[in-house]
């Protein structure tokens, strides 16, 4: 059922998209995600993410002041059971146009990573391998991904607290071989937002049977904690996501990005003491 058709539902709807709408056009437009002439290689994997991003992004492309071209691109890695028919339809259905990639990327990963292992790793890693390549083959200016303000906020956690490094998914990266520009356009957008306007939009999910089921993942643990900070207080991660967009390298402690062993008082200064100890 679309719950989009009840009456009651519409007016939270319109909210929703239009707040979504206005937070991917702020990404975009602060990174400069989207040129015009651009090919944007939309990454779908049928969960709620990316078909909330495909959406919000034809609703942009309708009214852009720029021509961009979108094309849809899902992975097939070949699980078990993996329904093929549901994206190809309700891509149709929609009239965009589409590539539906095949990589038995399934096997490898069950074969390469023991049993209760943690998969996400050598998956995303295969995946990001065949998405640059087909980018590639069919002219992708841009490559897409579905990932939002949650994402980037327990990326950043992950890292601290199990690599060490002050870092998340950036909104805009280039590729390490320099011909791949990645955009992430929800990046602005709350999780809660994207999976009630999935609920209104009833798009046909279609879960990871790879991944899902492995509830003790790390970033299952920081979604958590970041969820149980929220509630207790409330607009804390707000404050958390403006963080990362507002860093101060001489108030941290990497040598590389800020020079401290150059840093000496100046002369006026010294000046200065001087004249204060006579």
């Amino acid at each position: 059922m679309d719950l989009s058709q009840d009456p009651k539902n519409k007016v939270e709807l319109n909210k929703l998209q239009k707040r979504l709408r206005r937070l991917t056009g702020q990404a975009i437009s602060d990174f400069n995600m989207i040129e015009d002439g651009d090919k944007v290689m939309v990454c779908l994997s049928g969960g709620k993410d990316s078909y909330t991003m495909l959406e919000i992004l034809l609703n942009l492309q309708a009214s852009a002041p720029i021509e961009f071209e979108i094309v849809a691109v899902n992975l097939d890695q070949k699980q078990p059971g993996f329904p093929e028919h549901i994206l190809p339809k309700y891509l149709e259905d929609i009239g965009v146009n589409f590539h539906i990639l095949e990589r038995d990327t399934y096997s490898i990963v069950k074969e390469v990573v023991p049993e209760g292992k943690t998969t996400c790793g050598l998956c995303s890693r295969l995946r990001r391998g065949s998405l640059y390549g087909f980018a590639e083959e069919i002219g992708a200016t841009k490559i897409a991904l579905g990932h939002h303000r949650d994402d980037i906020l327990e990326t950043l956690f992950l890292n601290m607290f199990f690599g060490g490094k002050l870092k998340s998914m950036p909104p805009k990266l280039l590729s390490d071989d320099g011909k791949h520009v990645v955009i992430r356009p929800l990046a602005y957008c709350k999780e809660e937002d994207i999976e009630k306007f999935a609920d209104y939009k009833s798009f046909p999910i279609i879960p990871c049977n790879l991944c899902g089921s492995q509830e003790n993942l790390q970033r299952q643990v920081v979604k958590e904690m970041l969820q149980n900070w929220e509630k207790q207080y409330p607009g804390r991660t707000d404050t958390m996501f403006t963080a990362i967009k507002n860093v101060v390298p001489s108030h941290l402690a990497d040598t590389e990005l800020f020079d401290f062993k150059g840093l000496t008082q100046s002369e006026d200064a010294l000046k200065k003491l001087n004249i204060v100890s006579l």
